[in-house]
């Protein structure tokens, strides 16, 4: 079962890309984040790993934002981004915790 399909937990909000044309993905997940309040947690779908999308938001968030995989294998891949701050930090330390 790929992990957008499991139950939602509260704290979490989902964002399935693969519903999202490819043009608009990247501005559509910046201004997801961009609303999230510390705390808050965005559940980030997708049928690829999204390693360049990754680069740009540690580049962008910083500190700001914890991303941890629920999920990584061909084809269904699951990552959280949780707020942990608010704003936008210029410092490219965001943290990436690689998990399955």
């Amino acid at each position: 079962m790929h992990a957008c399909e499991q139950p939602r937990i509260d704290a979490i909000h989902a964002f399935d890309a693969r519903g999202v044309a490819k043009r608009f993905r990247h501005a559509a997940i910046f201004g997801a984040l961009d609303v999230l309040t510390p705390g808050e947690s965005m559940r980030f779908c997708n049928d690829h790993d999204p390693l360049p999308l990754l680069a740009q938001l540690q580049i962008r968030y910083g500190d700001a934002l914890q991303i941890s995989y629920v999920q990584r294998e061909p084809g269904a891949v699951v990552v959280d981004f949780r707020r942990t701050a608010r704003g936008r930090p210029s410092s490219a330390n965001g943290r990436l915790a690689a998990g399955r």
